[in-house]
């Protein structure tokens, strides 16, 4: 498997994330978004924690609209929990890395 996180895209997340059988962690982020260069640290630590057991994906909004449009990502960052190929749970804002694991233990 490549190297978490992975970066999702419209030709790869049926795959990646939707029939995946382990829980999968999305971030949708852009560059230019402050909010989001403070979590992707955090996200990418994650993903070496949790590589093997969750699925840690990055979206860039910007590149990949129909994406964010496809599950109503209004404001970034916003990190969408999915399990058995449907959204399980859903953040909005930056988070530190505790609320994001707590967020992941739901």
């Amino acid at each position: 498997m490549a190297k978490q996180p992975l970066t999702i895209t419209v030709e790869n997340f049926k795959q990646l994330i939707l029939e995946s059988e382990k829980p999968a962690l999305v971030d949708f982020w852009a560059p230019w978004c402050g909010p989001c260069r403070m979590v992707g640290p955090i996200i990418e630590e994650l993903a070496e924690e949790l590589d093997g057991d969750v699925i840690v994906g990055k979206v860039n909004v910007d590149e990949q609209p129909d994406l964010a449009a496809a599950y109503g990502v209004m404001s970034i960052p916003t990190i969408i929990l999915f399990k058995d190929g449907d959204e399980a749970d859903r953040s909005i804002g930056a988070k530190s890395k505790e609320a994001l694991l707590e967020f992941l233990g739901k």
